[in-house]
């Protein structure tokens, strides 16, 4: 015999319903995925900057290849991250999205594309000759607080149709990455690296990877995967392959917001010159 008590039937009625809706909003979805695909790239780019490229320097058995070989593994992990992170949100725009979705995505995107790069700074700043590992620490705090500053405010915060605003945590985690690779003296990689971080939490406009854009973003990652398969395997060339991709990364995310200032500014413009033609008689 089963007694109900009057007062808290209510309550348990929307307790059963509760259950009964929690499966489906805790279900993944291809894009979820995806988006975990996305995270294991990112902990296991960590991974292979401890095992590869810290251990071997702390231990003194590095031998060079070894190191450039987990360094460009780490790149290449970062790199498919970015082709994960740039696919589920093309799928969950064709297919079902669970509710979930947007929570893993940054969860995700923290892991990969800000843990992941703020590690290899710290492990450039133990490792290279000329770098002071304190202020290589504080580099990479800045970096990794701009990716989560980054991603709270896209959450929050509503930009016009087609655009970023500041750049993209993926991009910015690839510029960072190309700078140290890039092997300059210590000073100006920091300041560069500190450039990417005001970049990722400033206001400028960055195009999303659509349509063609997307496509030359995933040609871009495909053929930068290549440069970096030839540096690692230590193919005649290779290093001047690394070189000139890595450059060719940073050229692109200083010049970005220099395209975008020059926009704002013609259109700054061109509204002064509508208002100015209003008021004539």
């Amino acid at each position: 015999m089963t007694v109900i008590d009057p007062d808290t039937q209510a309550g348990w009625v929307a307790e059963e319903e509760e259950d009964d809706d929690m499966p489906l909003s805790t279900r993944l979805s291809i894009a979820d995925t995806l988006t975990l695909g996305n995270a294991i790239c990112g902990f296991m780019a960590v991974y292979f900057t401890t095992t590869g490229v810290l251990i071997p320097h702390l231990t003194g058995t590095d031998d060079g290849g070894m190191a450039r070989h987990s360094a460009a593994m780490v790149v290449i992990l970062m790199l498919l991250a970015s082709v994960f992170d740039l696919f589920d949100g093309l799928v969950a725009r064709k297919l079902r999205a669970s509710a979930m979705g947007a929570e893993l995505d940054n969860l995700s995107d923290l892991i990969s594309f800000g843990l992941a790069p703020a590690y290899f700074v710290v492990t450039w700043g133990m490792v290279a000759q000329d770098a002071n590992q304190r202020v290589s620490v504080v580099a990479a705090v800045v970096v990794l607080l701009a990716v989560i500053l980054r991603l709270a405010r896209f959450s929050c915060v509503t930009v016009p149709n087609g655009m970023f605003q500041g750049m993209p945590s993926p991009f910015g985690a690839l510029t960072v990455v190309a700078i140290v690779l890039l092997e300059l003296p210590f000073l100006p990689t920091l300041l560069a690296i500190i450039g990417v971080a005001w970049l990722m939490v400033s206001r400028v406009e960055y195009p999303k990877p659509r349509g063609r854009l997307a496509v030359a973003m995933l040609s871009w990652i495909v053929l930068s995967m290549g440069m970096l398969a030839a540096w690692a395997l230590d193919a005649p060339g290779g290093q001047l392959l690394l070189q000139t991709g890595c450059a060719l990364q940073v050229v692109t995310a200083a010049m970005i917001p220099l395209f975008a200032t020059a926009r704002r500014v013609n259109t700054f413009r061109d509204n002064r010159r509508e208002a100015r033609a209003a008021q004539l008689p």
